[in-house]
C-alpha cells in the first residue's frame, strides 16, 4: 500500500473530514490510481473502524463520523476512476434486508461495483424479501445481493431464498449475502449461492458469478 492510501486509511479512522479531502486532491495531483485510493485507503480504513466498533472501541455516533470522512472522499475521487466502458454492464440488485437499516456496508459495495461496470439498482434499506425478487425480476438482473448488520434480521435473508424456491426462480438469480454477523456457514444453510466479507470480495464474488474474473 502507498504511503498516500495509508494516510487515507488513518484519516478515516481519525474521524479526519478536512484531511480526507486535502489527501484525495493529492491522490488526483499525483495521478494515483483512484479506484485504488478508494479500495486500500478509504474502504480499508472504514474496514478498521468496523472493527473498531465490532470490539465496541469505536460506538455508533464515531462510526457515523467515520463514514462521513469516507464519503467525502469517495466524491472527490469517484469522477476520476478509470471504468473500462467497452464490457457489457451486468446488473444487480442491492439492498439492506427488512428491520435493519444500516446501510454503510451496502453503500460500499454499491459503489465498488459502479466502479467495476456493474449496473446496480439500488433498493435502499429495510427491504422487504418479496421486494427483492420483485426488482429482480422488473431489472432483469442477474445478482440480488442482500445485507444485514443484525442477527435479528437474519431468518428475513433466508426469506428471499425461500421465496424463490418457492417461485420456482431459484435458478434465474444468485443470491448473495453479506454483513456483519453474517458467515460463508449461514449462506450455505440459507442457500444462498455466495458469501462476501468485505466491499472489494462482493466485486470479486460478481465478476467470477458473471464470468468476468480478474
Amino acid at each position: 500500500m502507498s504511503e498516500l492510501f495509508q494516510k487515507l486509511s488513518d484519516a478515516v479512522v481519525d474521524m479526519d473530514e478536512d484531511l480526507v479531502e486535502e489527501l484525495a486532491y493529492r491522490v488526483i495531483e499525483e495521478q494515483e490510481d483512484a479506484f485504488e485510493a478508494i479500495d486500500k485507503g478509504l474502504t480499508k480504513g472504514m474496514d478498521r473502524a468496523g472493527k473498531l466498533f465490532e470490539e465496541q472501541e469505536y460506538f455508533v455516533p464515531e462510526l457515523l463520523m467515520c463514514a462521513d470522512a469516507m464519503n467525502i472522499g469517495v466524491e472527490i475521487l469517484k469522477p476520476h476512476i478509470k471504468v473500462n466502458g467497452l464490457r457489457e454492464k451486468h446488473k444487480v440488485v442491492i439492498g439492506v434486508i427488512e428491520g435493519d437499516t444500516h446501510d454503510i456496508g451496502k453503500n460500499l459495495v454499491k459503489l465498488m461495483l459502479e466502479t467495476s461496470n456493474f449496473e446496480v439498482i439500488d433498493l435502499g434499506r429495510d427491504v422487504p424479501p418479496q421486494t427483492f425478487i420483485d426488482r429482480a425480476i422488473e431489472e432483469e438482473v442477474e445478482i440480488i445481493m442482500i445485507s444485514s448488520l443484525m442477527t435479528t434480521t437474519m431468518d428475513a435473508m433466508a426469506d428471499v431464498v425461500t421465496n424463490l424456491r418457492e417461485q420456482g426462480m431459484k435458478d434465474r438469480f444468485k443470491v448473495v449475502v453479506g454483513g456483519g454477523p453474517i458467515s460463508q456457514g449461514f449462506a450455505d444453510k440459507i442457500g444462498a449461492d455466495g458469501y462476501s466479507k468485505d466491499a472489494a470480495n462482493a466485486v470479486r464474488l460478481c465478476q467470477k458469478i458473471v464470468g468476468e474474473v480478474v
